[in-house]
């Protein structure tokens, strides 16, 4: 598993993962999507120039499986997210190395010291996977939908120490 540059070829892979209903559901995205508005979706996340937001593919071997971002990047710190597209890949460890592979890279070339992550309380695997890198609970505020439910936001933070 590898972290590294998106790439437009990666679109045949963000296509499939918009016809999968739940990872679409899972991750907010609208499922089936039109291809040309995907498309300038992917053409934008590509060619991002934002400061404080990146986004890095997943790589699993030869092909793309999903993504992480740091976003609200903001001197030592950022939040990280993570969709695995490849739903037969869920609860693999994946994300959890892809995750650890970008809080190595943020930290040695971005300085980032402090990470922050969001998940939902229902996602039991992304709450998990957080736990296990070592993060820890900061708070619960909010509610979003996940899965079709109502449910409550949490908050998490990891303070790296050198």
């Amino acid at each position: 598993m590898t972290i590294r540059k998106l790439c437009m070829s990666d679109f045949v892979h963000v296509v499939n993962w918009s016809k999968d209903a739940t990872f679409c559901e899972a991750n907010g995205w609208e499922h089936n999507r039109r291809e040309e508005e995907l498309y300038k979706w992917w053409f934008q996340c590509v060619n991002n120039d934002a400061a404080d937001f990146i986004r890095m593919a997943i790589d699993l071997g030869d092909r793309l499986v999903g993504y992480v971002d740091l976003a609200s990047i903001h001197n030592d710190s950022a939040e990280i997210g993570i969709a695995i597209g490849e739903r037969t890949l869920w609860g693999q460890g994946i994300g959890g190395e892809a995750v650890r592979c970008l809080m190595k890279y943020a930290s040695e070339t971005l300085g980032i010291t402090v990470f922050n992550a969001e998940t939902n309380e229902e996602n039991i695997r992304a709450r998990n996977m957080l736990q296990k890198l070592g993060f820890v609970e900061a708070s619960r505020c909010g509610t979003e939908e996940y899965m079709g439910k109502d449910s409550q936001l949490i908050q998490y933070r990891y303070v790296h120490s050198f």
